[in-house]
């Protein structure tokens, strides 16, 4: 057998049977869940259409467009004549799995949202408390940048996640700048979906800048409650571009 005969058997035994409802959606979940743990190496050919069919005992036509679904995510690379092929790293596919989550309401996906809010809310405080002149001034930049490029999703998504990454520098706590900046994506996800229309972004800015104004008085009190309302009207307008009750 060869190692990639033993990726595919493993990535095949650790999927386990699908729920008949909603099928296509399940298959999905479950190759992603087994595609992202980090184990399956980009590149690996994925099992043929009967062994996950087999496996999940699911129909093929099931499994064909699961697949397919993954395909137009950027998740896998289907060649025909030679199979379904995993694109990139676990870390290189987040934001793709991120936004198919987001789509479906994942509980996953939700508690590394609820992860990013306790987060950002320390990162505030601990900038608040540790943060230099020329870091208040960097974060003062981000928050004029988003107010001019408030009219443009693309440019404020770009200057929204800019302004966070920045306050996690600020903060002056390597370990928690490091998981935020690995959780950046994410950041560009929550941001896309919650700023789709010019009073959003409008909004958004000014519940950046009055956590700005905390951090720029020293005040950790003010910059956490600050940053905490910011990621309470956050989640309320992500749960309606989800189309979910509060």
């Amino acid at each position: 057998m060869t190692d990639s005969d033993g990726l595919a058997s493993m990535l095949a035994d650790g999927l386990g049977v699908v729920p008949r409802e909603s099928v296509v959606s399940s298959v999905a979940r479950k190759l992603l869940d087994q595609l992202t743990t980090g184990r399956v190496p980009p590149g690996t050919r994925l099992p043929s259409e009967r062994q996950l069919a087999a496996s999940l005992q699911v129909g093929r036509s099931a499994v064909r467009e699961a697949i397919a679904v993954l395909d137009v995510l950027g998740i896998v690379d289907i060649r025909p004549g030679s199979g379904t092929y995993l694109r990139g790293s676990s870390s290189d596919m987040l934001p793709r799995t991120i936004n198919w989550g987001l789509m479906l309401a994942q509980p996953r996906t939700h508690d590394l949202v609820e992860m990013r809010q306790y987060l950002e809310i320390l990162s505030a405080r601990l900038a608040a408390e540790r943060a230099t002149d020329e870091a208040i001034a960097q974060i003062e930049q981000r928050v004029q940048e988003m107010k001019r490029v408030s009219g443009d999703v693309s440019k404020y998504v770009d200057a929204d996640v800019a302004f966070h990454l920045e306050v996690a520098h600020a903060a002056n706590n390597s370990v928690l700048s490091d998981i935020l900046h690995s959780v950046r994506e994410l950041l560009h996800v929550w941001v896309e979906r919650t700023s789709q229309d010019r009073s959003s972004a409008a909004a958004s800015a000014e519940e950046h800048a009055t956590v700005y104004r905390a951090i720029a008085s020293r005040d950790p009190d003010a910059a956490e409650a600050a940053m905490r309302e910011h990621m309470v009207t956050a989640s309320a307008r992500l749960r309606d571009s989800l189309g979910e009750d509060a």
